[in-house]
């Protein structure tokens, strides 16, 4: 049976429009691809906040509000960049006071924990050499 884990979304704050550098978003959205499930759970220890990655947002929860969305970064538009070494623009809504100043460090914070994340996957999904086997299929005659 799968686990679910839920958030809360408050009224919204605020909302600024932001961008994303490139090797940013492309890091975050590999993680999310080579973990094969529908999010990721992101821990930023140093601040004592979760972050989570899914297909259409990141949101940023606080452990002292537990499962009310500090901020996100929501509606992110690749498409719009003509590179992919472009930023990538994103909507910033913050639902609690103090989430304009948790974003500043937030942001260098959560993408040191994504490449560690990262490294992590590919290191578990690295096969070893006694998993590989060479098949040969016999020529047609």
């Amino acid at each position: 049976m799968p686990q679910y884990e839920s958030f809360y979304r408050g009224d919204v704050l605020g909302f600024e429009t932001r961008t994303l550098s490139a090797p940013h978003y492309n890091a975050m959205r590999l993680l999310l691809d080579f973990s094969g499930k529908p999010c990721v759970f992101v821990p930023i220890r140093t601040m004592q906040v979760m972050a989570v990655i899914d297909h259409e947002e990141v949101i940023f929860v606080a452990s002292h509000h537990k499962a009310e969305i500090e901020f996100a970064w929501r509606y992110f538009h690749p498409q719009t960049r003509e590179s992919l070494s472009d930023p990538v623009p994103y909507m910033l809504e913050y639902y609690k006071p103090e989430a304009l100043e948790n974003m500043q460090r937030a942001q260098g914070e959560f993408f040191q924990h994504v490449k560690l994340l990262a490294g992590r996957l590919r290191q578990q999904e690295r096969p070893t050499t006694a998993t590989r086997k060479v098949v040969t299929f016999p020529q047609r005659s």
